[in-house]
Parts: structure tokens; C-alpha cells; sequence
């Protein structure tokens, strides 16, 4: 096995604002690492998780079988990261409900999987910075993860983005994301895509051809093409969603008369597109007026 990543040095300390009350949590996060020769990594699946599914679930499990078959990293956590309110997706669910599901689906359903509720409780923050949050929080804050149970010595962990095929498919796409984003998301972190049904990846991956060595896709075994949307037509349409989400996931829903009146069918990717799009802009805005001062 090879590891097509090497480890980056941490990033500089940096000032990320953070909710009221917040602690990063490490409840799940491995202890020490298994094997010292192999580079820990951490997955970070980002979305609206409106609500969570199976497949959300399952996409850390098969990331899992991958990188123990294909790689020499060994996962020592994995995070669902919802989006912030401010997403600008007609419909979103708010995040009291989002983040609360998503740890319902977490905490009943696996054994290593957590939730991360800094993106969603402040304004919308772009998938690099994220990123750059994980890696401050596990990395430079916690110092990495120990070689062994006890070990004074830690490694830094690699943090990744974990994703289904429709978000390579954003950006692939011209203008969407910016070119210093992009560069920072697959070049520094890497992504691992899930294949979804009947999507061509192999024009989108030739698209960023530039970080291939960093874009590793997840074929699916057994296919599944549940999704959030689906989940909420079948809802207002008074159908059962039991077996698409977890039991108390569905418990939740009805509890509290959830997805009833869900607004337009806007797509998460819709949402993903047009956020990156304004965020980009302000960005490159703020960038120009740096280099004017300058």
C-alpha cells in the first residue's frame, strides 16, 4: 500500500470566531494510533444534512474500507459538519434541528463518528476555512495524535474532505469556486467522493487535473441513491422515510412535524454553488483592496 499524501506542515495560528459556549468535540477521537508507521487522518463531511440519511453514514464507512485498502492512513475520526443557517439554501431546516439529528444519527448508529457544531451555529463559513478549523483544532490545539496509548509523541493528523460525487461536480465547473480555494481544499487536505448513480466523474476529475493526486473517488458497492431531497418530497407527500434514516432520526421528524412545508426543492448542490459563488467574490474583493493597501 502507498499514500498518495504527504503530511503538511500545521498552519499558522489563526483567529477563528467561535459560537457561544462551543468545545470542539473529541469524545470519539482516537486515543493514540494504532500503527506508527501510518498517517492518521481525519474525515470532514460538510453539508446541510437536512436531514441526515443513511447514505451520509455509509459514506464514512465505505471512506473507511478504501484508505484500509488502498492507502497507508489510518482513520482516527470523523466529523458531520453542518452548514450555517446562513447557507442561503430556500427552505433549510435550521440548525438547532440539523445538529441535533445529525448527533441523534451519530451517537445512536456508530462508534466513531461525531459532530461538529462550529459551521453551524455562526455566519456561513467556506469549506476552506472549515478545514483550516479542524486541522487548527486537532493539530495545533490538541498537538495531533499519540504514537501510543501514553506516548508523549504525536503526529499530525491529515484532515480530509469527504464528499459525494456532485460536489467535484461544482468544482469542476468554471467560477464556482475560487482557484485559490480549490488549491487549498485539494491541494493541501485532499478529498475523498463518494460515486453516486449515474454520475460521470471522469470528466469532472480531468477538470482538476491539477490535484488528482489529492482526489481519490469511492466506488459504491452496493448502490444508493437516497438523498436529503427525496427525504423531504416524500415527507410533505405524507410517505413513510423509515429505513432511508435512522429510527430516531424518523422519531425526530414526526416528534416535531418536521420537512411538512419544505419550501422550494432547491438542491443542496444548488445551494453549495451559489454560496461558494458570493463567498469567492467577497474574498477576491477583500484580496484586491489588500494588494491596493500594499
Amino acid at each position: 500500500m502507498s499514500s498518495d499524501i504527504n503530511p503538511s506542515p500545521p498552519p499558522p495560528t489563526m483567529d477563528f470566531s467561535n459560537p457561544p459556549n462551543y468545545t470542539f468535540p473529541t469524545h470519539r477521537l482516537a486515543r493514540f494510533l494504532r500503527n506508527p508507521d501510518k498517517q492518521p487522518v481525519v474525515l470532514v463531511a460538510c453539508g446541510s444534512f437536512s436531514p441526515v440519511t443513511y447514505l451520509h453514514l455509509r459514506m464514512f464507512e465505505m471512506a473507511k474500507d478504501y484508505v484500509r485498502q488502498n492507502t497507508d492512513w489510518e482513520i482516527v475520526g470523523g466529523y458531520l459538519s453542518p452548514v450555517s443557517d446562513q447557507y442561503k439554501k430556500p427552505g433549510l431546516l435550521n440548525a438547532q434541528h440539523r445538529v441535533t439529528m445529525c448527533n441523534l444519527a451519530a451517537d445512536l448508529t456508530s462508534t466513531w463518528l461525531m459532530v461538529d457544531p462550529w459551521e453551524a451555529f455562526q455566519s456561513y463559513q467556506r469549506t476552506a476555512v472549515v478545514l483550516d478549523h479542524f486541522d487548527y483544532e486537532i493539530n495545533t490545539r490538541l498537538g495531533g495524535i499519540p504514537l501510543a496509548d501514553g506516548s508523549l509523541t504525536k503526529k499530525p493528523a491529515r484532515i480530509m474532505l469527504l464528499a459525494g460525487s456532485d460536489l467535484i461536480a461544482t468544482m469542476s465547473e468554471p467560477g464556482v469556486w475560487s482557484e485559490p480555494d480549490l488549491d487549498h481544499i485539494l491541494g493541501r487536505y485532499g478529498v475523498l467522493i463518494i460515486e453516486r448513480a449515474g454520475a460521470d466523474m471522469d470528466q469532472a476529475i480531468d477538470a482538476l487535473s491539477r490535484w488528482r493526486h489529492n482526489i481519490h473517488l469511492i466506488h459504491q458497492l452496493v448502490q444508493n441513491d437516497v438523498s436529503s431531497t427525496k427525504v423531504r418530497l416524500f415527507l410533505r407527500r405524507g410517505l413513510s422515510v423509515r429505513y432511508l434514516l435512522p429510527s430516531p432520526v424518523v422519531d425526530y421528524i414526526e416528534q416535531h412535524g418536521l420537512y411538512m412545508d419544505d419550501g422550494p426543492t432547491a438542491s443542496a448542490a444548488a445551494g453549495a454553488v451559489q454560496s461558494e459563488k458570493e463567498k469567492g467574490k467577497e474574498k477576491e474583493g477583500a484580496d484586491s483592496s489588500s494588494n491596493a493597501a500594499c
